[in-house]
């Protein structure tokens, strides 16, 4: 089980758009049951909606792809990051409002190189919310440019 703080260790990501509250479960590599606690605090719901406070799906998504990269990192790779890098089959089956509690489940598909793709649920109550297939690539931290190089090497050139 991690909290906050080793989940802040493991994750690039900082208020507002940490969507992971505690692992559960971590098995690197194969498989990750992480929380998220939905509460009326959350800055998204000052506009989403006003008087009908829902959670944006693409928050769902981008909450089960932290829990992704949780469980597609692996501990001798500390210097690189999983990029989320595409979604297959996703699917939102149940709203999600303040009060709610997700509990996001990742199960490694494949990893093959960089590439890995998890098959993720997100579900409230024992009820299905989101489900979907997603793709990270590990990449360096740093390296932000497409031919494979980071800023500060293109600007030692």
């Amino acid at each position: 089980m991690l909290d906050i703080n080793q989940i802040m260790e493991r994750l690039p990501h900082r208020y507002p758009f940490l969507l992971v509250d505690r692992v559960l479960e971590l098995e690197r590599g194969k498989r990750a049951v992480v929380v998220k606690n939905v509460t009326i605090n959350e800055p998204f719901f000052q506009g989403h909606y006003p008087n009908l406070p829902v959670m944006p799906g693409v928050l769902i998504i981008e909450a089960m792809a932290q829990a992704g990269g949780l469980a597609a990192a692996v501990d001798s790779d500390a210097d690189m990051v999983p990029l989320f890098a595409a979604i297959d089959k996703a699917r939102f089956r149940r709203v999600v409002r303040p009060g709610d509690q997700l509990i996001i489940t990742i199960e490694v598909l494949r990893a093959r190189g960089s590439y890995i793709k998890v098959k993720a649920t997100a579900e409230v109550d024992k009820e299905l919310a989101a489900e979907g297939e997603l793709t990270f690539v590990l990449t360096e931290k740093g390296v932000s440019n497409s031919n494979g190089t980071s800023k500060s090497d293109d600007n030692r050139k």
